[in-house]
């Protein structure tokens, strides 16, 4: 089945779609500000526009979460009260250490709320406490698969839990200065980092590294061409992709990786959509992916079998029926069923992607990329013909253009 997304996976975070003013409470400036007298142990007035601070645990990138629900697994985010976190954590805990995450005024809740992120890698003890109230560090790859995506509440969460990783996979790997080699300070309430040397002070910001991810499409627009690598689960196929190289655009890329990899040249490049990826490994802490339709200008395939395992052309027809009978809903419960194992202690070995290729009992010739990832938006677009920017996926003739 072909599940179709409002929005793509990690977009759509609810805490972060605008920066507060510095004057404002909720603002990274002022938020810190309060986190540093809260910290001190000195006497704090909550005044009734300070805001509540919320706190998201990480492990060795994994956040916190929790499970609830009788039939009907759901996960959430494991978020603890600052005076909650700040009981069960044994290391010393300092505002250098803490990541704001965005701001939020919570229905339910009296006071606007301030999110922050904290590493507690460090912290051995954090786990068996957390797990008496079944609580646990879970990989966001597998709560990604464990997510309704049809809940926007879910896919908010989802979304937060990207940012942060990012951020705080940043902040891991990101410790001495390029310029002079001195240590790296967090600032702005670690939305950037900064040089301890005061002849240097280089600002440095989270990085983001670009990746081209297209759907190569022939002349007549009747097949699509698929590769897989060794990696990936037997039988599935998915999208090209590539990283942008430095001084080239998003569309030469597209062209230069097509023909690198499998040897088509492409014409005209058309932009479909992009997504943040922060599941990548911990040396690119967030991803960016950019998805494009490619339309070939040839058709014979030499593959380059140091970046591929295969690449072929798949008809319309073959990739309908891969998207049919592949059940990522399936997928989904079966994931949400083992995170809530796992909350209550019962941790046992996943295989999380092969869940959605099985149909019945039985292995379907070929499967692509769940609904969570940016791959199948753009393979489903294309085999359901649909609308693109307000143009349909349909291609008639192709201009080779710069």
């Amino acid at each position: 089945m072909s599940i179709n997304l409002k929005s793509p996976v990690y977009v759509g975070n609810p805490i972060r779609s605008k920066t507060p003013k510095s004057t404002d409470p909720c603002s990274p400036t002022s938020a810190l500000q309060t986190l540093k007298i809260l910290l001190s142990g000195q006497p704090h007035i909550q005044e009734p526009s300070s805001p509540n601070f919320k706190v998201l645990p990480f492990k060795k990138g994994r956040p916190l979460a929790g499970s609830t629900g009788d039939l009907v697994k759901k996960w959430h985010l494991g978020w603890l009260t600052f005076a909650d976190f700040k009981d069960l954590l044994e290391v010393k805990l300092s505002d250098e250490l803490l990541v704001y995450l965005g701001c939020k005024i919570e229905e339910e809740e009296e006071y606007s709320v301030v999110y922050w992120a904290f590493d507690v890698s460090e912290d051995s003890s954090l786990v068996q406490k957390l797990g008496s109230k079944q609580l646990c560090f879970v990989e966001l790859r597998t709560l990604m698969v464990a997510t309704d995506w049809a809940d926007d509440s879910a896919m908010g969460q989802l979304a937060i839990a990207g940012h942060a990783r990012a951020l705080l996979e940043w902040h891991n790997v990101s410790r001495f200065c390029g310029s002079c080699g001195e240590m790296l300070i967090p600032a702005e309430a670690g939305r950037r980092k900064q040089c301890i040397k005061d002849s240097c002070k280089k600002r440095i910001y989270p990085r983001v590294d670009p990746v081209v991810i297209m759907l190569v499409i022939d002349k007549e627009n009747d097949r699509a061409l698929l590769s897989k690598q060794s990696r990936f689960a037997p039988r599935m196929w998915s999208c090209l992709a590539g990283f942008l190289e430095p001084g080239e655009s998003m569309e030469e890329a597209v062209r230069r990786e097509t023909w690198e990899e499998t040897g088509i040249e492409v014409g005209e490049v058309v932009y479909h959509s992009s997504q943040p990826w922060p599941v990548g490994p911990s040396s690119m802490p967030c991803q960016l992916m950019i998805g494009f339709f490619a339309y070939a200008t040839s058709l014979d395939i030499k593959v380059d079998k140091s970046e591929l395992e295969d690449a072929k052309w798949h008809s319309r027809e073959e990739v309908k029926k891969a998207l049919r009978y592949a059940e990522y809903e399936k997928a989904q419960k079966t994931s949400a069923y083992k995170v809530d194992q796992m909350c209550k202690g019962f941790q046992k070995g996943q295989n999380l992607v092969s869940d959605s290729n099985v149909k019945s009992g039985e292995l379907v010739p070929m499967f692509v990329p769940g609904p969570y990832a940016i791959a199948h938006h753009l393979i489903s677009s294309w085999a359901h013909q649909v609308s693109v920017n307000g143009n349909q996926t349909q291609h008639k003739g192709v201009r080779s253009r710069l």
